[in-house]
């Protein structure tokens, strides 16, 4: 099992197929044509938020560092490359010492973005860079879909616990991964032990209603559960009459009982008969977890019950009605020859319908308002005026082929949620609207 920058174990040995079959056939033409060495710049950005939304969160960052650590073509890969015709002679040697030696900068992970935002840009020749495309869309387009639902949720919740439970709900890889964005994003904890393992997520879990319909009562369920884990533990009490639950649930662990989970029903009004239920047995310190197919706005109603913590599956780990962010990797300059000094030419896609790209290597700033707020993003190409220094968001991820900017999920979110911070009170509103900042092209 390889491991990246961060030292985490990787789902995988090598990432070098996570692309598509025309990148190697733009390799071998480009090999072929003398111009893969040449010297490029390509970024990566959206055109767009998803329909409504205010922000966007940047995900996936780090596995996108440990995805260019592990790019490597192993023997049988190549093996398959050349038995299916994918490549011919010259282009398997050539894959067969790839090494990625180019640097990469980009919008730190946790960071906000918005429209045209320069998220990620990778800097080497042609042939190392074009490679990269496929990886690094697939990771920051689910990451940030989830990072960005999580965040919604976040704010909904105001300060309660989150729990992020949707493993159950996608593949088992994208699992870990939502896992993990869904903590950049403001989560608490996840019900997966494989992101505890990975990404040092703490982990929550006690029982489902399977458990309870093993035992021939409800309270031998409950007194098994209590005996084995405590009487701090979380006890499911809908299975079949909640108020009869909730009283048994308490005889039997006492007023330290720690939780009781509700997973059915008027949520807002069950809450309210356990909440008056459990104080009126005097275990008022009990606290009440609620779940069943909760998404932001699900949330946000229940800001007057008498609840907890929330636990999100489904919507959570499909990006709540957005699971892709759209973003895209473009070539938007390159060497205007074979030299390895030759400048740097601005390239574009002129196209209609939407799909207009804005050539030149790009930077991008977030200048504070009159009041402290930022009102604009400000992207620009060449020389970054004076007075907008101190206010740029690309950071160094990669020199020289070399990861210089691994940080563990906990730093991006604690920057998230100090990004959150800094923006304008109207990010946190659900309602559909426009991005909270307008970008402006310098």
């Amino acid at each position: 099992m390889n491991h990246g920058p961060s030292g985490l174990s990787v789902a995988v040995p090598s990432t070098a197929l996570f692309t598509d079959h025309y990148e190697l056939t733009m390799l071998r033409a480009a090999l072929r044509a003398g111009t893969a060495h040449r010297r490029s710049v390509f970024e990566v950005f959206t055109r767009r938020l998803p329909e409504g939304r205010r922000y966007g969160v940047v995900a996936g960052t780090g596995r996108v560092l440990d995805a260019i650590a592990n790019f490597r073509f192993e023997e049988d890969q190549l093996e398959f490359l050349d038995r299916t015709g994918v490549v011919d002679g010259p282009t398997l040697q050539w894959l067969a010492g790839y090494r990625f030696t180019g640097d990469v900068h980009g919008y730190p992970e946790g960071e906000v973005y918005f429209p045209g935002s320069p998220i990620l840009r990778v800097t080497g020749t042609f042939a190392e860079c074009v490679l990269l495309e496929t990886v690094v869309l697939s990771v920051l387009n689910h990451d940030s879909a989830v990072a960005a639902a999580a965040s919604r949720m976040a704010v909904a919740a105001r300060g309660r616990s989150l729990i992020e439970m949707g493993a159950r709900r996608t593949h088992e890889l994208a699992a870990v991964a939502a896992s993990r964005a869904a903590f950049i994003g403001g989560f608490d904890t996840t019900s997966n032990l494989a992101a505890g393992y990975r990404h040092g997520i703490p982990t929550v879990g006690t029982s489902a209603h399977a458990f309870t319909l093993l035992h021939d009562t409800e309270r031998d369920a409950f007194r098994a559960q209590v005996d084995s884990l405590g009487r701090g533990t979380t006890l499911l009490v809908d299975t079949y009459d909640v108020a009869e639950a909730v009283r048994a649930a308490v005889e039997i662990a006492g007023p330290e009982l720690g939780a009781v989970r509700i997973d059915s029903g008027d949520l807002l009004l069950v809450a309210h008969r356990v909440r008056r239920q459990l104080d009126e047995l005097g275990a008022r310190d009990t606290r009440i977890v609620v779940t069943s197919d909760l998404d932001e706005y699900a949330i946000a109603s229940l800001a007057a019950a008498p609840v907890d913590a929330y636990g999100v599956g489904t919507q959570l780990v499909t990006g709540s009605g957005h699971p892709t962010c759209s973003m895209v990797y473009k070539l938007v300059a390159r060497a205007g020859g074979e030299a390895p000094d030759a400048p740097l030419v601005p390239v574009a896609k002129k196209s209609a319908g939407g799909k207009l790209s804005i050539g030149g290597v790009k930077w991008g700033a977030r200048p504070a308002g009159p009041d402290g707020v930022p009102t604009t993003e400000i992207v620009g190409t060449g020389p970054v005026p004076e007075e907008l220094a101190g206010d740029l968001l690309q950071v160094e991820l990669v020199r020289g082929g070399e990861i210089v900017g691994a940080e563990p999920p906990s730093a991006a979110r604690k920057r998230h949620r100090e990004a959150l911070e800094r923006l304008p009170l109207s990010a946190g509103q659900l309602s559909r609207g426009e991005p909270v900042l307008l970008t402006e092209y310098r």
